[in-house]
């Protein structure tokens, strides 16, 4: 039984001390003094923001070392009544506590009562592992020996009461009293005392924040033991029993950081190396962060309710990456999964931009004509919002529109590795090298992040970027553990073709479907809808800030038809008035002018004919332009039929202007890395391990219940 054990194990501890062998191989080395203070002390993490100001505490809390004399007397006596009564009448094992625990063992015939003393019990917290092993005991017994060798009784027992866990990561009586009762612990009640005295042997159960009956049925039969023990008064235990503790308020959550903070806390462990207390320094704006955990609670809960939309995410970037935004969900405290990182979700049309991207570099430019008409590759009918088609329609027409059909077209003339070429090469990793038609219309899903991570490449002119939460880590001495180095953006994109693609995107939201998030100043952005409107996003940015919005349902379910033109545009205009606040308007700085052919002769009987005359900044003459459709519900095909508007169109450029456009282009890619063309370091990013999280990723031809096949209820929307 457990308490002939004991007396077993006893005997083996004192000839373990007397003669050394195998149960004391490997026992730790107590160190000085000082150092028993800090040994095996949990890490706490203090987070700043970016301009340095507290954002949260997180991991372990560390309240003011305590002295016994600075105690009142019933606090450490209360710890002495609950778990070693007769500490200061026996040495470092008490022979007469494992005598009586073994007798009650064997009355009840299992384990009713331990016999550690509190000197144990601290090597235990100190040095050793929890193991229910002979090895352990008899280490534990020969660790309190040194101990009250080295300390003494009075700081063996000082020691505990600070190093002591008493749940929610609070560690030591000063940060149990301010936790629990909103002060130190100089100024514990009795009854306070004796509510912590009951915590150590439990904890997390008896946790008054958990459990507070419980616990202060464990405080009152504590309160007893002191009172016959002569400790305390008849008087004193029964004011303390009229006065039971009262709880602090609760503290205030972490609110729009919380998020945040469990994303960092992931990243920042590989970071640390292991140190101990730490600082970090965030790359977060907290007034940005604000303002976008406003937008996306007044989008959702404003359009929500009849729309279907029970969840929002938003996240906002710096052009070098620098992540100042992140608002993972509606509500932290109702669900802590982060649909920024973790939601794997189809893009929908916010992908579009990358099919057109990768066109551009195949030669392919914004007044080039296609055909939005009906197509088909094998079984795969994609179709159009709405089962409209305009004929003749520019390649700026059809990204603004975000015309179905002509997507799918140039995803067949460039290929679709060409297109998950480009993706990867701009930070997608999360796409096949080798995927199907499909992805033309955003079927292979991506995280927001990725998306908001691949977009900088238009918004900064060609370079890749890697988002980044983390600037600084610190330990609490000030010595650097890590920072982030500054580097430009890796060139991974031509100017030009970025060039074209910024004023095609600054058209989406000037006149084509995401017209609700307009904000009156330079900016380019894209709409995205999944299918059966099961996600809506928005992705737009100006020349100082990238944001990307998501909208939907956890489980899936479909919202009311709710499209990226709508909630989520409305709510990244609302959060990009706010943002843009006081920063002058300003263009994109590295837009490129388009090189001009060198003119060609003409002979005279052709100069007047229709077909030589240069086309207009459409593609189109405007005689033969196709005109929007009067019963289109939103409006959001305004661009129809007109011309770019002003801040989208160039006057064209000087032979000047041409040639020192081209030496740009060249000065580009001589700055290129070599091999710059067949080296995939500078194409495709490396895959990222693969996880648990929710996938689904269509097979290479589409199958019979593609969401883009022939059923006319499952199409991609813009």
């Amino acid at each position: 039984m457990a308490g002939i054990g004991g007396l077993v194990l006893l005997a083996l501890a004192v000839g373990a001390i007397a003669y050394g062998g195998s149960l004391l191989d490997g026992i730790p080395t107590i160190p000085d003094r000082d150092s028993l203070w800090a040994i095996r002390r949990s890490p706490g993490v203090t987070f700043l923001s970016h301009d340095g100001a507290l954002i949260a505490t997180r991991g372990a809390r560390y309240g003011m070392r305590v002295s016994l004399a600075d105690l009142p007397a019933y606090a450490p006596k209360a710890f002495l009544a609950a778990e070693d009564r007769r500490f200061y009448s026996h040495g470092p094992v008490d022979v007469w506590a494992i005598a009586r625990a073994a007798r009650r063992d064997l009355e009840a015939g299992r384990a009713v009562q331990g016999a550690s003393t509190l000197s144990q019990q601290l090597a235990r917290t100190l040095f050793l592992k929890p193991d229910h092993t002979l090895k352990r005991k008899v280490q534990e017994a020969v660790l309190a020996q040194r101990l009250e060798e080295m300390l003494g009784k009075d700081q063996v027992l000082e020691l505990y009461l600070n190093r002591t866990f008493f749940g929610a990561q609070a560690y030591g009586l000063d940060a149990a009293a301010r936790l629990y009762f909103g002060k130190s612990a100089h100024d514990l009640t009795l009854a306070e005392a004796a509510m912590l005295a009951a915590l150590p042997n439990a904890p997390t159960r008896l946790a008054p924040t958990n459990d507070y009956a419980d616990a202060w049925s464990r405080g009152k039969r504590i309160l007893a033991i002191m009172a016959g023990e002569g400790w305390i008064t008849p008087g004193d235990q029964a004011q303390a029993l009229e006065n039971p503790p009262v709880l602090a308020p609760p503290r205030r959550g972490e609110g729009e950081y919380s998020y945040i903070l469990d994303q960092a806390a992931a990243d920042v462990g590989p970071l640390a190396g292991g140190a101990a207390d730490l600082v970090v320094r965030l790359t977060i704006d907290p007034k940005l962060q604000a303002a976008g955990l406003a937008s996306v609670r007044a989008g959702v809960a404003q359009g929500g309710r009849m729309r279907g939309v029970s969840q929002g995410a938003l996240v906002a970037l710096a052009p070098d990456g620098a992540i100042r935004v992140m608002v993972g969900g509606v509500d932290h405290d109702k669900s802590s999964y982060n649909r920024v990182t973790q939601a794997h979700r189809q893009p929908g049309s916010a992908f579009k931009a990358f099919v057109y991207g990768a066109a551009m570099e195949r030669g392919i430019t914004p007044s080039d004509v296609r055909q939005d008409a009906p197509i088909a590759f094998g079984h795969w009918t994609p179709a159009n919002y709405g089962g409209r088609y305009s004929g003749t329609v520019t390649v700026q027409q059809a990204l603004a529109r975000s015309i179905n059909t002509v997507s799918v077209r140039l995803t067949l003339e460039i290929g679709p590795d060409a297109v998950a070429a480009f993706a990867r090469r701009c930070g997608i990793s999360s796409i096949p090298p080798h995927p199907g038609p499909s992805i033309a219309l955003g079927a292979y899903e991506v995280t927001l992040l990725q998306l908001a991570g691949g977009y900088q490449v238009f918004q900064t002119g060609g370079g890749r970027t890697t988002p980044y939460l983390i600037e600084e880590v610190k330990t609490t001495r000030g010595d650097v553990v890590f920072a982030h180095a500054p580097s430009a953006p890796i060139p991974v994109y031509d100017p030009l073709y970025a060039t074209r693609m910024v004023r095609m995107l600054k058209t989406v939201i000037t006149a084509g479907t995401g017209v609700a998030a307009n904000i009156g100043r330079p900016a380019a952005g894209k709409t995205g809808t999944s299918q059966k409107w099961r996600d809506a996003w928005f992705v737009g940015f100006t020349p100082d800030l990238l944001a990307a919005v998501w909208v939907g349902n956890d489980n899936d379910r479909p919202m009311a038809k709710v499209t990226g033109g709508e909630i989520p545009a409305r709510i990244w205009n609302r959060f990009m008035v706010a943002a843009e606040k006081g920063v002058a308007p300003s263009d994109f700085p590295w837009l490129t002018a388009e090189p001009q052919p060198e003119p060609q002769p003409v002979a005279a009987k052709d100069a007047d004919t229709f077909e030589d005359q240069p086309p207009t900044l459409d593609g189109e003459d405007a005689q033969t332009r196709p005109q929007a459709p009067d019963d289109n519900p939103r409006g959001d095909s305004q661009l129809d039929g007109a011309s770019p508007p002003a801040d989208s169109a160039d006057d064209p450029p000087s032979p000047d202007q041409t040639r020192e456009s081209m030496r740009e282009r060249r000065d580009y890619r001589d700055r290129l890395p070599p091999g710059y063309d067949s080296d995939p370091a500078y194409r495709d990013p490396p895959d990222r391990p693969s996880d648990d999280r929710r996938r689904r990723p269509p097979d290479a031809a589409p199958p019979d219940d593609d969401p883009y096949g022939p059923q006319t209820d499952r199409r991609y929307r813009y």
